[in-house]
This record gives C-alpha cells, sequence and structure tokens, in this order.
C-alpha cells in the first residue's frame, strides 16, 4: 500500500481536483479535516459525491460498516446534515469512544445478521450502507445478504476497497471463484433473468437491482422495485 500513499506534506485537495477535475462540498469537507483521521482514496471522493449528493439535506439513515478513527463517520454527518440518522458498526470495543458524537456506533461483527437486524430496527430503517468494514470477501457477502433486503427502495448500497478482491489473504485472487467481482457477474445475471431461463442465484435481491456501478476498488448497488420490462413502438 505503501506505493499509492500521498505526500503527507501535499496539497490533498489541490490533487483531487487536478486529477479528477472535482470540486465539492464533500471534497472541502474531507480535505478540511482537523481533529480526528479519516483517510479514503482520491478517487472516492468525486464518486462518493456522484451517487450519495442527490440524499443531501434530507433525514435520510445511513450505516457505515467500519468506524476506525471516527473520522468517516464525522465526514458523513457534515456532509449529510443534522437532519440524518447515520450509524457506524464495527468489532473493535475502542470504536464505542465515538458513539454519540457524530454518529451512533455500536459494536458487532458484520457477518452477523441478528446484529445487523438489530442495528436497522434501531435506526427505524436503512437507506443508505456503506461497506468500509474487514474487506474480506465472505464477510462482504454476509452483509449484503443480510442488508439488501432491509435497504429501502430508492436506496444505495456502495461496498469499498474491493482491489482485495484479488488478493488472497482476503479470500480473493485474479482467478478466484471468492472474489467479490465473479459474484457481481452472476447478480448482473439475475438484473437480466426477464431474459433467460435460470434461476436467481442471489434471491435476496431478486427483482430489486435497478443499477450496478463499477468503479476502481468500488461497486455501487441502486435498489427499486423492478416490473417487467415493456416494449413498445410510437408512431
Amino acid at each position: 500500500m505503501k506505493r499509492f500513499e500521498f505526500d503527507p506534506d501535499g496539497d490533498v485537495a489541490e490533487d483531487i481536483r487536478t486529477k479528477y477535475g472535482h470540486d465539492s462540498d464533500l471534497l472541502k469537507i474531507y480535505a478540511g479535516t482537523k481533529d480526528v483521521q479519516v483517510n479514503k482514496w482520491h478517487h472516492y471522493i468525486p464518486i462518493y459525491d456522484r451517487y450519495f449528493s442527490p440524499y443531501r439535506g434530507k433525514p435520510i439513515k445511513m450505516l457505515e460498516i467500519g468506524v476506525k478513527k471516527g473520522g468517516s463517520l464525522k465526514m458523513w454527518r457534515e456532509y449529510f446534515g443534522d437532519e440524518a440518522i447515520i450509524y457506524g458498526i464495527d468489532i473493535d470495543e475502542k470504536c464505542r469512544e465515538f458513539d454519540g458524537q457524530a454518529a451512533q456506533v455500536r459494536i458487532g461483527s458484520q457477518d452477523d445478521p441478528e446484529f445487523l437486524d438489530e442495528v436497522v430496527d434501531e435506526m427505524g430503517g436503512v437507506d443508505i450502507v456503506l461497506d468500509d468494514g474487514s474487506h474480506v470477501m465472505q464477510h462482504i457477502m454476509a452483509s449484503l445478504m443480510a442488508l439488501y433486503p432491509r435497504l429501502s427502495n430508492g436506496g444505495l448500497y456502495a461496498i469499498e476497497d474491493l482491489h482485495t478482491a484479488f488478493w488472497p489473504g482476503f479470500g480473493g485472487g485474479l482467478k478466484s471463484r471468492g472474489n467479490f467481482f465473479n459474484r457481481v457477474r452472476r447478480m448482473v445475471d439475475d438484473m437480466h433473468r426477464w431474459y433467460h431461463d435460470g434461476k436467481p442465484t442471489f434471491p435476496q435481491m431478486d427483482k430489486a437491482i435497478s443499477g450496478i456501478h463499477i468503479h476502481d476498488s468500488m461497486c455501487l448497488f441502486e435498489k427499486a422495485e423492478i416490473p417487467k420490462p415493456t416494449f413498445s413502438r410510437v408512431k
């Protein structure tokens, strides 16, 4: 990872503006973070802003998997505003110290469906999930299968740091069946099962994916109820 690290004395905001032609409130919030630690890949900032900006200023409910130093929760609080309900989960007991600051923090595992259900129940539902947890393939899938059915229609499920899909230490590998992107391929098949005879591989997401977006190390799912496609000719 060292070969990707940005010069600690460099200008983060200028690097993102120059490389990606991007300037936004989120960039200012991220680059201007003080007192708490937050670390993100620079190309994530414009991606986040592209997909998350429609939810700003609304009483949305967001769950972030992975709390770490608490900086990301603080960033999202500033970005989404006071009306948002924001929760973070982590297995590290030390993360309790961040509870009640920028967000509510609960301690538990992202691959425990009962724990995830309890958190979503406490939140009163969930509109955005951001998985920045263990980055282990089986944990990513466990969270997705448990939380996607609980995601509201019109909601968004984002998974980041998916470069680990190519690392054996995280259950992945370039040719590995466990590579998350190989599972995404089957999710694409499920999206199109109106046009083939196969059964859904992931019934938890059946007829509820309106879009799948893949970026470098990130995958985002848009949820909506999908009616049967209709074709017409208009003269």
